[in-house]
This record gives C-alpha cells, structure tokens and sequence, in this order.
C-alpha cells in the first residue's frame, strides 16, 4: 500500500504543529521549511481543518495550531481523513469493478483483512508517540531550522 503525498504531507504538518504548540505556523513558512509545494499545503491544510485536527486563524498573528493535544490524534484517523480511498485492487470499488474473476476469487479476503490490520497498528499510535523521542525532536528541529 502506497499513501498520497496529501497525507505524507498532512503527517508532516501536524508532527510540525504538535512539536511546537506555543507557536502558530504560516503554510508559506512550513512549506519553506520543509521545503514542499506551498499550493498542495494548502489543499492539504483545508483538508485537515475541515476534519478537525488543525485550526487555523487569519490576519496578524494568525496561522496554524492543532485542535486538538497531539494525544488525541491518532494516525488511523489522519490517513482515513486524508486518503481518498483504499480501494487496493479494482474488486473494492464496486462501481468500477470489471474483474471477471471476482465471483470466484480469493484475493479479497487477505487484501480486507491486509489493509484493516494496517489500520489497526495506525490507530495504536498518536501524534505525540511521533514526538516521544527528546532527542529526536531536537533533531527534527535542527533539520527543520529552528
């Protein structure tokens, strides 16, 4: 399974936001620093007020900030809000599936079972476990600028 540059992206966001919660974040200066596409952060931003992990504030001083504590997100759910699908193989789109095997074919049961266990070890983790690490942070930081 291969997940879009949208979530590699909002992952990246929110590992940012939850890092340095006193701070609130422009998308020019976290696509700077992480040297991303400006217009996809922001598609990618949108995407994560909407379901409700990032708030974001305009004007002077405004910016980016979680929602919600670091702890309470879990990754499951920030892939589920930012994939558009997990249709892995064309039998799991049912209006797009033209299998002439899928009547009789065993492959959809592992896959199901495949992509919800994936899930599952997801879901076991939050946005702090990311952040656990003393010194990983300041490592991170130091890649990041800051």
């Amino acid at each position: 399974m291969r997940l879009t540059v949208h979530t590699d992206y909002a992952l990246r966001l929110l590992m940012l936001l939850a890092m340095e919660p006193a701070q609130r974040h422009t998308i020019e200066e976290v696509a700077a620093r992480y040297a991303i596409s400006r217009n996809h952060l922001m598609k990618v931003t949108q995407t994560l007020v909407q379901a409700g992990f990032v708030s974001s504030l305009r004007g002077r001083g405004g910016g980016l900030s979680l929602q919600r504590a670091p702890a309470d997100i879990r990754l499951g759910d920030i892939v589920r809000a930012t994939e558009d699908g997990f249709a892995l193989v064309e039998c799991f789109n049912d209006q797009r599936n033209h299998c002439v095997i899928t009547p009789v074919c065993g492959l959809r049961g592992p896959l199901e079972e495949a992509l919800q266990a994936f899930l599952k070890v997801l879901d076991s983790y939050s946005l702090a476990d990311l952040l656990r690490s003393p010194a990983g942070v300041r490592r991170l930081k130091a890649l990041l600028g800051n």
